[in-house]
C-alpha cells in the first residue's frame, strides 16, 4: 500500500447504531489530515479505533504497511492529544512531558535531552518547573502536544484539541500547530467539527456525515467543488437553488429553470443534459449587490432587481439578505476600499443582485446509493457493500485517559 495510514472498509456499531459505516481512507506520511463533521458523525470513533480504544466490527487498519487492527493500544506508535489536555496536575511541565519516557525506562540523559528539545519546540523554557494550574490554557495545550510528540509517534491524533480555548487563543494555536507540524514532520490526524480550523490547517479533509465519508479532498476543492449538498452546506455558507436544466448554451453553459426563481445561467462542467434536475450552490461572497446596473458585456452575468431585506455591518465586510420569489439569498461583500468614500447600501434599498455564471456550482440530484458511490475512489466502487444509513453514537473524548 502506498498510503502510510489506511482505514480499509472499516465499520463500527454500538448495538443497533452504526457509528462508522464502511469507511475507506488513505493518509500519506507527514500529511496533516482532518476528519471534519458534526457531532455524532463517527470521526472520534475512527480516532479511537486507530488508537486501539475500540475494535472495528469489520475492516482493517494499517500503519506503515503493518496491520495494527488487533494490536493493544500500548504497542501502537500513535499518541493522542485530548480536548481537556489530560495533564497530571501534581507534576511539573517538565515531568508531564517526560512521563512517557520514564514509563518506558529510557536513560536519564536521553530523557533530559528529549524534554529540552520539546521545550524548545513549544517555546516553554522558563515554565518547565511550573505545574499545570500555574499556566494558561494555550500553554497547557502545548505541553500536551509535547508530551505526545516526545515519544516520536508515527501518527499524532488530535481530538478537538482547541475546543476548550477562547477564539483569539484558538486562532493563535492554529498557527502554532501548523508550525509544529512543519517542524516535526509527523503525520497528524485531526478531529474537529470546526470548518475554519480544518480549512486553515489541513493538507486534506475527509468530511463525514452519519458514519460515512461524503468527500475527501484538499480544502479548496471541498469548498469550491463540493460533491454533495451536505458538504456545500457544512463548509461555510451557501445559497441553494433547485431546478432543472432547461437548455444548453454553447459548449460550456446551460440555463437552469426553477418554479420559484428566474432562469439562471450556469457553467455546465458536468455536461448535465436538458431535463435533468440539479441542485445549484452559490457562495455568498461570489454574489454582488449594487445600486447601479452591472456590466454584462460578456453575457455571462446573472442579474436581477430586488430589495435589501437585512444588512449587517461587520467591519471588514457587510452581510446582506435579499429575497427573490421564495428564496432568501445571503450575500457577503468585503470592504476592499475605504467604505466611507462610497454610498452605502442600506436596508430597504432597491438593488441589483448579480453573479458570474462560472461561480455557480451544480450538483446533480443523485439517489442515496449514487451519492455514496461518488465518495469512493473508482477502484473500490465494485467492492462497496450496501450502505446502511443509521444514526450513530460516539463516546465522549474527554473521558479517555492517555
Amino acid at each position: 500500500m502506498s498510503d502510510f495510514l489506511v482505514f480499509e472498509n472499516v465499520t463500527k456499531r454500538f448495538g443497533s447504531l452504526t457509528a462508522v459505516d464502511n469507511v475507506t481512507i488513505g493518509v500519506s506520511k507527514g500529511e496533516f489530515f482532518s476528519l471534519l463533521g458534526p457531532s455524532g458523525c463517527g470521526k472520534t470513533t475512527l480516532l479511537r479505533m486507530l488508537a486501539g480504544f475500540e475494535q472495528p466490527d469489520k475492516g482493517r487498519i494499517y500503519l506503515n504497511g503493518q496491520d495494527i487492527t488487533d494490536l493493544p493500544p500500548n504497542t501502537r506508535r500513535v499518541n493522542t492529544v485530548f480536548q481537556n489536555y489530560a495533564l497530571f496536575p501534581h507534576l511539573t511541565v517538565r515531568d508531564n512531558i517526560a512521563f512517557g519516557l520514564k514509563v518506558a525506562k529510557r536513560p536519564k540523559d536521553e530523557i533530559a535531552r528529549e524534554v529540552d528539545a520539546m521545550l524548545d519546540l513549544i517555546q516553554m523554557h522558563g515554565h518547565e518547573d511550573k505545574k499545570p494550574g500555574q499556566i494558561s490554557g494555550g500553554q497547557k495545550q502545548r505541553v500536551a502536544i509535547a508530551r505526545a510528540l516526545v515519544n516520536h509517534p508515527q501518527v499524532l491524533l488530535l481530538d478537538e484539541p482547541l475546543a476548550a480555548l477562547d477564539l483569539k487563543l484558538r486562532q493563535h494555536m492554529q498557527i502554532e500547530l501548523d508550525l509544529i507540524h512543519d517542524e516535526v514532520g509527523v503525520t497528524f490526524l485531526y478531529v474537529t467539527h470546526d470548518q475554519g480550523e480544518a480549512m486553515s490547517l489541513s493538507d486534506r479533509i475527509a468530511v463525514m456525515n452519519s458514519g460515512r465519508i461524503e468527500q475527501i479532498d484538499i480544502p479548496a476543492k471541498i469548498y469550491e467543488a463540493p460533491r454533495s449538498s451536505f458538504v456545500a452546506a457544512f463548509i461555510g455558507d451557501t445559497n441553494f437553488f433547485d431546478g432543472n436544466v432547461a437548455s444548453i448554451i454553447g459548449d460550456d453553459y446551460c440555463k437552469v429553470e426553477s418554479t420559484d426563481f428566474p432562469p439562471i445561467l450556469c457553467y455546465n462542467d458536468k455536461h448535465i443534459r436538458p431535463g435533468s434536475p440539479v441542485h445549484l450552490s452559490i457562495r455568498p461572497e461570489k454574489m454582488r449587490v449594487s445600486h447601479s446596473e452591472p456590466d454584462n458585456s460578456s453575457g455571462k452575468i446573472n442579474m436581477y432587481r430586488t430589495k435589501v431585506e437585512d444588512a449587517v455591518y461587520q467591519g471588514f465586510q457587510t452581510r446582506y439578505w435579499v429575497r427573490i420569489g421564495e428564496y432568501r439569498i445571503s450575500i457577503t461583500q468585503a470592504h476592499s476600499r475605504f467604505l466611507l468614500d462610497f454610498e452605502p447600501i442600506k436596508w430597504g434599498d432597491e438593488v441589483w443582485l448579480s453573479w458570474h455564471a462560472d461561480d455557480g456550482y451544480m450538483m446533480e440530484q443523485y439517489t442515496e446509493t449514487d451519492e455514496a458511490l461518488l465518495m469512493l475512489p473508482p477502484e473500490s466502487i465494485g467492492e462497496m457493500d450496501d450502505p446502511v444509513p443509521e444514526e450513530n453514537s460516539e463516546e465522549p473524548a474527554e473521558e479517555r485517559a492517555q
